[in-house]
């Protein structure tokens, strides 16, 4: 008996040593997991911390107490990309890269080219204000200003007047089969519909981009002139590219949406407004009945749309033709550019500009026969 008992306290000793050993593994285990937590934590916080302070310096000056002032060139036609690349040789930015993404997030752009007086001192927000102020005009020979939402007619009439090229001449230039293809090949953003679609009324329309051009030559060849103006639109594509490759349209359907937002927009707090409604008529199916298309279908800018006018058979009439025009019916701006990639979301399907000013947008029909009996004279 007094063996059996021995062995069973004996058995007894073991199950409770396996006991104790199997805790303290377990203690040993938990302290191992928390020890790890506590060290991915940490490299989590650390990294985000890391990414903070190296973004913040990145865009924080080279050296804020420098008085020292570089002049700075920045060419013709250069892209958010080059001019990153430019500052950053010239000691103005720390990170070309940063500066590339920062101008993105921002949605800037219409940056002029000249020669500019930069310090290291200056942070990345007074360095875009700089390049996009335009106010160094002392080396060039030839200057315009575009205004936004020209037709190209109007601006190619705008170019001759100023400059010894003839209308005519840039006209059968801008027309021209040959060399349109040479400018597809040359820029991602234009495409072949360009030339193939027979309704087009000018295959650059929409393009060339509304801004101030200065030129050191006093009578610049017209190639010169068309491809910096297409220059600038590039540089807007390239900064929403992928914005534009996740939606459903096409480079030349946005510049063709946002000519309209262009045309119909009174202000820039609208325009994406704007933008939605027409995504929301297109994907309903509906007409997209925007005065502005009559007016460039008739070739004329009317004091007002009669009903006569909506009744025009035309390709770019969007009275009588769903879907958006064969092309672009005026050269839009950087922010209808944008507003026309980014619409506003919303359940806007009409919009009635008062003679006022006003703006209002509504869902249904009756509200917006109910806001026109308001408000049209």
């Amino acid at each position: 008996m007094s063996e059996k008992k021995d062995q069973q306290q004996n058995e007894e000793k073991q199950v409770s040593s396996k006991l104790i050993e199997k805790q303290k593994e377990a203690s040993l285990v938990r302290k191992i997991v928390l020890a790890c937590f506590v060290i991915i934590l940490l490299s989590v916080i650390g990294a985000g911390i890391g990414t903070y302070v190296y973004i913040t310096n990145a865009i924080s000056p080279v050296d804020e107490n420098s008085d020292e002032v570089r002049t700075v060139e920045i060419p013709i036609g250069s892209s958010s990309s080059s001019i990153g690349n430019i500052l950053e040789q010239e000691g103005i930015i720390n990170n070309a890269s940063i500066f590339r993404y920062y101008v993105r997030y921002k949605n800037e752009g219409g940056f002029q080219a000249g020669n500019y007086e930069l310090s290291p001192s200056m942070d990345m927000d007074d360095i875009i204000e700089a390049l996009k102020d335009g106010r160094i005009y002392e080396d060039y020979q030839f200057s315009f200003t575009i205004p936004e939402g020209r037709w190209l007619e109007r601006i190619v009439e705008h170019i001759a007047d100023n400059s010894e090229h003839d209308y005519d001449e840039f006209m059968e230039l801008i027309s021209d089969e040959e060399y349109i293809t040479e400018l597809i090949d040359q820029y991602d953003m234009l495409e072949e519909v360009i030339l193939e679609d027979e309704n087009i009324r000018h295959p650059i329309e929409g393009y060339l981009f509304p801004a101030r051009y200065d030129f050191t030559e006093e009578n610049p060849e017209m190639e010169e002139i068309i491809e910096a103006m297409l220059d600038r639109t590039q540089g807007i594509m390239n900064n929403l590219a992928s914005d534009i490759e996740e939606g459903e349209y096409s480079v030349h359907e946005i510049l063709t949406m946002a000519s309209v937002i262009e045309a119909e927009s009174i202000g820039d707090d609208e325009r994406a407004t704007i933008s939605g409604v027409i995504y929301n008529r297109i994907e309903d199916d509906m007409p997209l009945q925007m005065d502005p298309t009559i007016h460039y279908a008739l070739n004329e800018h009317l004091p007002r749309t009669l009903r006569e006018h909506t009744q025009y058979e035309h390709p770019y009439n969007t009275y009588v033709n769903r879907g958006l025009m064969p092309g672009p019916i005026n050269n839009p701006g950087q922010n209808s550019i944008v507003a026309a990639v980014k619409p506003e979301s919303h359940n806007y399907r009409y919009f009635y500009h008062s003679p006022d000013g006003q703006s209002f947008f509504t869902e249904t029909y009756a509200d917006h026969n109910e806001v026109l009996r308001e408000h049209r004279d």
